[in-house]
């Protein structure tokens, strides 16, 4: 029995416990939460010594011979020799190839790694860096405030930091900083895409996307952010609108606590939950309405609790459902102009002030996740969870697209590109979600994971 436990225990600690809990839906631990805020705290220390920062994201599996690498590696120099810091995640590929760049100049190679069970290590051009354990910490400081961000072509991981630092912008919960997208044929496809899709159900404006930079060469990046160069920090203050400060630390860091323990407490207990997400720009008579409505009331029916992000529109809609049904109708919202959006429906929940604790909650453990069409949050979220799933820091649970009419093209874009064109993600991570247009068989399907 001893020996059985031992293992047990070494089992869960190669997994991200910040995502994993007992058999009784415990989250509690307090070691878990000083850890994640000693990442926090290290984290903003760690990047308040650098000025006029340039955030560089792209894929890990970029070779030397690509020509995005000889780009990266380029514009890493040029930024260098003008004294920008230059910021990635410290991995191979088009990180390592940015931190090439950087290091042959005048300027700071920063990079801010993450443990993972394979592919990341630090790169030999990085000369100052620190490390993660936790998956969101390390990417709430990837995407912390910068003179710039510029993505290069990537996988889940770089659409989960390009949806994430857009839709915060979006949302006022994070300063406005030029967007430079370097790939016009891989960048192009998928902002068709939003244009085609997200567009139409009303969840994207076309003018939020109409301050990007599409680019082809480095000097066209480089361009851009000289001519958008500011001498210092404007805001000096750890709060949603600015992530780090000169010196101290100030007591909003015991707010980020504050929400975590707060937010593992309306976790504990609940296990059998499953969470639905989507646009909140769509009325109450929509097909995406109604559908979340029928899909959160049967599985409601089933046994599990159903979490939305508490708001209007297709979560409106799941709450609805399961409410009626006499399920469990959970929402985690956000304040967004210092207002809390929760809709009439929602039986039990929680608001968040920092978009990066909610986030976390979010994407806590669940059988399943259900995405309807959205736009930047949606997919953020999307990407998240494919890449929490991808790098193995959560387990893997369905992951349901509903419609494919919506998210066909992005599949097409996601096989084309990813998959076959730069090998950015492999053949089998297309796999870990589906695409569906049946609510009956979105149930069949999350039942039968339980079951396994």
């Amino acid at each position: 029995m001893k020996e059985q436990t031992i293992k047990k225990i070494q089992r869960q600690s190669k997994k991200d416990f910040s995502y994993t809990l007992n058999e009784t839906g415990e989250y509690r631990e307090p070691w878990r939460i000083f850890r994640i805020m000693s990442e926090f705290v290290e984290g903003y220390q760690f990047l308040s010594r650098f000025d006029h920062v340039v955030t560089v994201l792209g894929s890990a599996r970029l070779k030397l011979d690509n020509k995005y690498y000889k780009i990266a590696r380029n514009l890493g120099k040029l930024l260098s020799d003008d004294n920008f810091t230059l910021i990635t995640g410290g991995g191979p590929g088009i990180m390592e190839a940015a931190n090439r760049g950087a290091s042959e100049g005048k300027g700071k190679s920063v990079g801010l790694n993450i443990q993972l069970p394979f592919e990341q290590r630090i790169n030999p051009y990085v000369q100052e860096s620190t490390a993660f354990y936790y998956f969101f910490t390390r990417k709430v400081m990837l995407t912390a405030p910068a003179q710039a961000f510029v993505f290069f072509p990537g996988g889940f991981g770089t659409m989960d930091e390009f949806f994430e630092v857009i839709d915060m912008m979006e949302l006022k919960k994070m300063s406005s900083s030029p967007i430079i997208l370097v790939g016009k044929e891989y960048w192009t496809s998928l902002i068709d895409f939003l244009k085609e899709q997200a567009v139409a159900v009303g969840s994207v404006k076309p003018e939020d996307m109409g301050h990007w930079h599409i680019v082809d060469s480095e000097q066209e990046a480089y361009k851009i952010i000289k001519e958008n160069r500011k001498e210092k920090n404007e805001i000096c203050e750890l709060s949603p609108l600015n992530f780090r400060c000169d010196d101290n630390l100030d007591w909003k860091i015991f707010r980020i606590m504050a929400e975590l323990v707060e937010g593992f407490e309306f976790l504990t207990g609940l296990i059998e939950d499953v969470t639905v997400l989507g646009t909140k720009s769509i009325e109450f008579e929509g097909d995406y309405y109604k559908a979340a409505h029928d899909v959160a009331g049967k599985l409601s029916k089933k046994g599990f609790a159903i979490v939305t992000g508490g708001a209007s529109g297709v979560a409106e809609g799941a709450n609805k459902g399961a409410m009626e049904a006499g399920g469990q109708s959970l929402g985690i919202g956000m304040e967004v102009s210092d207002k809390a959006r929760l809709n009439p429906y929602v039986t039990k929940s929680i608001i968040f002030k920092f978009p990066f604790t909610r986030k976390l909650i979010v994407t806590a453990p669940s059988k399943g996740f259900i995405f309807f069409p959205g736009g930047f949050g949606t997919m953020h979220q999307l990407f998240e969870v494919l890449t929490l799933i991808q790098t193995k820091k959560i387990s893997k649970v369905p992951v349901l697209l509903y419609d494919h009419k919506f998210w066909q093209p992005l599949h097409s874009f996601i096989k084309k590109i990813f998959v076959h064109q730069l090998e950015t993600v492999g053949d089998e991570d297309d796999e870990i979600y589906q695409i569906v247009d049946d609510i009956d068989s979105i149930v069949k399907i999350i039942e039968n994971s339980r079951r396994k």
